[in-house]
């Protein structure tokens, strides 16, 4: 027995959603560190206090990435999603960005723990993360506002405010 499309999230996948968010954003902002540490100890150096604890929150935090993400694509399934505004091509669209960002949150810890264990190429594979998620959020964010304060539609509360029962 199917049950119907939820017309909005859940607090649960709400919730994980803007973990996942702020964890992916600390991860862009300081990952750089990880290479710094890297390189430190290939040099037979230690590397430097910061760069030190950065690289080790960005390692237990790409973990934690893969168990947030797994969690919720648990939920999504058992769950369902709210179908999207339009069925149209901006529907088709947004389907297609949220299974990147899904593909990419999975990618990078992935090749990120495959670089630091195995080595090359998978850093360097890892390192084309970055930019990716800076352009799928960038639309992404751009398309939550035009949602919000062009067409008014709704979408972007459906993130904020969890549907009830």
């Amino acid at each position: 027995m199917s049950h119907p499309a939820p017309t909005g999230y859940s607090l649960a996948q709400i919730t994980l959603h803007w973990i996942i968010a702020a964890i992916v954003f600390f991860q862009l902002a300081f990952g750089e560190s990880m290479a710094h540490a890297i390189k430190a100890r290939e040099e037979g150096g230690t590397p430097a206090g910061a760069d030190g604890a950065l690289a080790s929150a960005h390692y237990w935090l790409g973990i934690a990435v893969l168990a947030l993400v797994a969690l919720r694509l648990a939920l999504r399934v058992a769950r369902g999603v709210p179908a999207p505004v339009d069925e149209g091509l901006t529907g088709k669209l947004a389907a297609g960005m949220h299974h990147l960002f899904y593909l990419l949150l999975v990618a990078a810890p992935v090749t990120g723990l495959l670089g630091f264990y195995a080595g090359e190429p998978w850093g360097g594979v890892h390192t084309v993360a970055k930019p990716l998620f800076i352009v799928l959020i960038l639309g992404h964010a751009g398309a939550a506002l035009f949602h919000a304060f062009w067409l008014h539609d709704g979408t972007l509360r459906r993130m904020l405010v969890p549907q009830r029962g």
